[in-house]
């Protein structure tokens, strides 16, 4: 279930004010979007999303991936909370005591009912415009990742059911995922 209160304009102090009650809060376009902790699955999926692309990004020193909770604030009174972020060495920087304070490298998403319609929405539209290079949205029910490479469709994204090939910006070598791996014993 998502809310929206009448609020239009969130300062990061009133953002980071807001209760550590196991829900995720969230201000896209100016408005405050509250959705429940995640269901089993969900984390799973994350769990093991993280550890390949931990290792694959630990392995070749490339940056680090960070899975949620962790803020990343695209601009004054946008904060964002994806499930899972890489940041490239290079942009170390952009890593601060609030969080990630620009557009992460690669943000991952995985959907639920509950969040779908954001997910594929405002969030994606804000990924967009502030630069994300590159977005992934996991879909356990649909049992497939959606990629978004918004410099060149940013509108229409790749589907992957069966494996997902990730490169890193500026190249070397590629992570190759088993789609189906992600989502085994929840048959």
């Amino acid at each position: 279930m998502l809310t929206r209160p009448v609020q239009t304009h969130w300062t990061y102090a009133e953002f980071a004010r807001l209760p550590n009650d196991g829900k995720r809060y969230e201000v896209i376009g100016g408005e405050l979007y509250v959705t429940p902790a995640p269901a089993p699955m969900h984390q799973l999926v994350l769990q093991r999303l993280n550890r390949l692309l931990d290792e694959f990004v630990n392995r070749n020193n490339l940056g680090w991936v960070l899975p949620a909770p962790c803020d990343v604030l695209l601009a004054d009174g946008e904060y964002v909370e994806p499930d899972l972020i890489v940041v490239r060495r290079e942009r170390r920087g952009i890593i601060t005591e609030r969080g990630i304070e620009a557009p992460p490298d690669l943000v991952v998403e995985i959907i639920s009912d509950s969040t779908a319609s954001v997910d594929r929405g405002p969030k994606r539209e804000q990924y967009a415009y502030f630069g994300v290079p590159q977005y992934w949205i996991v879909d356990p029910k649909a049992r497939r990742i959606e990629v978004y490479r918004f410099q060149e469709d940013p509108a229409h994204p790749t589907i992957h059911e069966q494996i997902v090939t990730w490169t890193p910006v500026g190249g070397g070598e590629s992570l190759t995922i088993p789609v189906p791996d992600l989502f085994r014993g929840f048959e």
